[in-house]
């Protein structure tokens, strides 16, 4: 048995609460929801996914984004919840060892974007917010990830965010985050209300503080950011969310990008496609943004 999820912390909230109500041992498999949706991913009777695209095979599906809905029976839960962590919590509630409802708390907010402008420009003063933000893709760091789901399974956020390992990946994304915010003002661009993120021309794709586009360009009701894979140049990724402050895009983003081999949120989503694809698929993307109408 293994638990199956996406390494993003709501996918490590997730593992957290799988470890402690099921008899499943460490460490966890992570992958990307592009790997499911493709078949990629060798996925067998026992592995519990979460935070990810249904797959026929799995013993149990937690999930809880737009377009990964299906009318398939299955075992698990499925809602349309804040956070995977939400639909995981609600389903075992009574069977945790320990209180866990300030973690799932916090993964529902940082999962729904629901911050504070505080928060986006200074998360070093919030403890969930920074911890968040450690949790990042490039570099596939596996031991990190689950190093973080044996600390949250084991102490409270005092005592993770004293771990020295996670100490220092605080101090590097507080650093990083002040970098990106100068790449994002050299690399974006306004077309309409839709702020435009275009990392291409970088060999590793910038990263830091996703939120920080939307206090940057207060006048951008969504931001669409592009950029290659990191593990193969051959492909393309384009991350769209809409403004965590300026509430006017109309488009469901989730089903926006469900047309164009993605998927996500009402509000958040993407999509990994062949670089041939590229002058294709963004300019009809943006059109569909800037023209601004509800596809729901």
């Amino acid at each position: 048995m293994r638990i199956v999820t996406r390494p993003d912390f709501d996918g490590i909230v997730c593992a957290v609460l799988l470890f402690d109500v099921l008899d499943i041992q460490p460490p966890v498999k992570w992958v990307e929801p592009s790997d499911i949706q493709k078949g990629n991913e060798k996925i067998g009777e026992g592995d519990v996914l979460a935070n990810l695209p249904f797959d026929k095979r799995c013993s149990l599906w937690f999930d809880h984004h737009f377009t990964n809905e299906i009318d398939t029976p299955f075992e698990g839960a499925f809602e349309m919840a804040p956070s995977a962590a939400r639909v995981v919590y609600d389903h075992y509630r009574k069977q945790f060892t320990k209180d866990f409802s300030e973690l799932v708390e916090a993964a529902d907010k940082i999962d729904a974007a629901d911050l504070t402008i505080d928060e986006v420009n200074y998360p070093e003063r919030y403890p969930y917010v920074l911890l968040s933000m450690t949790v990042k893709i490039p570099g596939r760091e596996e031991a990190y990830w689950n190093h973080l789901v044996t600390l949250l399974c084991a102490g409270d956020i005092a005592s993770v965010m004293a771990d020295p390992e996670v100490q220092q990946r605080c101090r590097e994304t507080t650093e990083e985050n002040d970098e990106y915010r100068e790449l994002l003002l050299a690399h974006t661009k306004m077309e309409g209300h839709v702020s435009v993120t275009d990392f291409r021309t970088f060999d590793e794709a910038p990263a830091g503080n996703r939120f920080l586009v939307f206090s940057l360009f207060p006048e951008s009701v969504v931001n669409v950011k592009i950029h290659h894979h990191d593990d193969d140049k051959g492909k393309v990724v384009v991350h769209l969310g809409h403004s965590i402050f300026n509430w006017g895009c109309h488009v469901n983003v989730g089903q926006l990008l469900a047309g164009f081999e993605g998927g996500g949120h009402r509000g958040a989503g993407a999509t990994t496609f062949s670089a041939g694809k590229a002058d294709d698929y963004i300019p009809k993307i943006l059109d569909t943004l800037i023209q601004n109408e509800s596809n729901e």
